[in-house]
């Protein structure tokens, strides 16, 4: 695939205009291009980079649209239906206007002559290097009907497993925005009361109130600041990935962490296995196959990790016997994958320890949720008991001075 990818607009011979990518050395490859596909180029402009947020951000396609669309795909498939009248059908099925135009492109490439592997080329944010090279083998195999199903369960599994994770975390982040909204009303509104109590008694502030005041008066006048730390939090760790230093050294950390860091491993570990499985059915051999599944994987320790797979089963040892000695992956997964290999069941072998793992990794968030919901209600307990408790205190001290 070329370097650079291209947006542009361009106007068919009916008057229809297109919207649509391209990867290609130069705008004048583009165009070069769009006239051969008898297109009058009315814009073009090089396509943002992506900047490490989300995988659909920028083409306004959802994970939900790629599987809605394969699912669609491929029950067309299965029943027969041409490729190019199959698009046509799954155009006028859908509603969103982004996936009808990615659709109808798709449909185009297709009646020009290009496989839909190569169609989908033109859509990188979209589809993975996974699901591009899947739809490549089952058309150069001629069992795309056979692969499809196979990656549509792929595509819902991993959609499952996010929902899942999403859905735990709502409302422990429910839970802890309100409760910190109820500690700065509480600052803000409740503890300045106090200020003029001390000031009409006239007597001294006891140092704890004195802080709970000062931090009242600045988060009356400085608290608007506190805005801008989440998202240069965000941008700061997003902007470790533009370094593979620093990307590396901050998913080490990761990894490392309690708890945490095995739920990231297992969901990896489940990521690996469940690709590698399904492009390993498709026919695709063992080196490629690792290729492809480096280009899927989050974490650049394990990416790095990969690599060494790689180099070794280039060398002739065996994948499990890799996996082994590069490190990095559960000990469970390596040896499985030797007893696989002995049998001649790797795939089935990597199928299973998906699910397995996927199976760890929604105990492992059960618990997490379960450990940070109480977790949450002590540490907001205490932080309004201690502001209750402070005040209190130094309306107790005013008391026994005037006694």
């Amino acid at each position: 695939m070329a370097s650079i990818q291209y947006s542009y607009s361009a106007c068919d011979p009916l008057g229809n205009v297109q919207n649509g990518q391209l990867s290609a050395d130069s705008e004048q490859e583009v165009l070069a291009i769009l006239q051969a596909k008898n297109l009058v180029p009315l814009q073009i402009d090089p396509a943002e980079a992506e900047d490490g947020g989300s995988l659909f951000a920028r083409s306004g396609i959802s994970s939900d649209d790629v599987v809605d669309f394969t699912n669609g795909l491929c029950t067309l498939v299965e029943a027969k239906v041409p490729l190019d009248r199959a698009l046509s059908l799954l155009e006028n099925l859908t509603e969103k206007q982004s996936v009808k135009e990615m659709i109808n492109n798709l449909r185009r490439e297709v009646k020009d002559g290009k496989t839909l592997a190569d169609a989908l080329k033109t859509y990188p944010q979209v589809f993975s290097k996974m699901y591009i090279n899947m739809v490549h083998a089952g058309e150069e195999g001629g069992i795309l009907e056979q692969l499809l199903p196979r990656l549509q369960q792929f595509l819902q599994s991993a959609n499952e497993a996010k929902r899942t994770i999403i859905s735990s975390m709502i409302y422990p982040m429910i839970l802890a925005v309100v409760g910190i909204l109820s500690v700065i009303l509480l600052l803000i509104f409740v503890v300045p009361q106090f200020a003029s109590m001390f000031t009409d008694m006239g007597t001294a502030i006891p140092d704890s109130a004195a802080f709970l005041l000062h931090l009242s008066h600045w988060l009356k006048n400085y608290g608007w600041s506190l805005l801008v730390i989440p998202p240069a939090l965000w941008y700061s760790w997003r902007q470790l990935d533009n370094s593979p230093e620093s990307r590396l050294q901050r998913d080490t950390f990761l990894l490392k962490l309690p708890l945490l860091g095995t739920l990231l491993l297992q969901a990896e570990s489940s990521r690996f296995c469940r690709t590698l499985g399904a492009l390993l059915h498709a026919g695709i051999p063992l080196l490629r196959a690792l290729n492809i599944v480096r280009g899927v994987m989050d974490n650049q320790l394990l990416n790095n990790n990969l690599k060494k797979v790689e180099e070794s089963v280039r060398s002739g040892i065996g994948l499990g016997q890799a996996l082994h000695n590069a490190g990095g992956f559960p000990l469970l997964l390596s040896q499985l994958v030797i007893v696989g290999e002995e049998s001649g069941r790797t795939n089935s072998i990597l199928e299973k320890l998906a699910e397995s793992f996927d199976v760890h990794v929604k105990q492992q968030t059960t618990r997490l949720v379960s450990l940070l919901e109480p977790m949450l209600i002590l540490f907001l307990g205490i932080m309004v008991g201690s502001i209750v408790i402070i005040m209190l205190s130094a309306i107790f001290s005013i008391n026994d001075v005037q006694y």
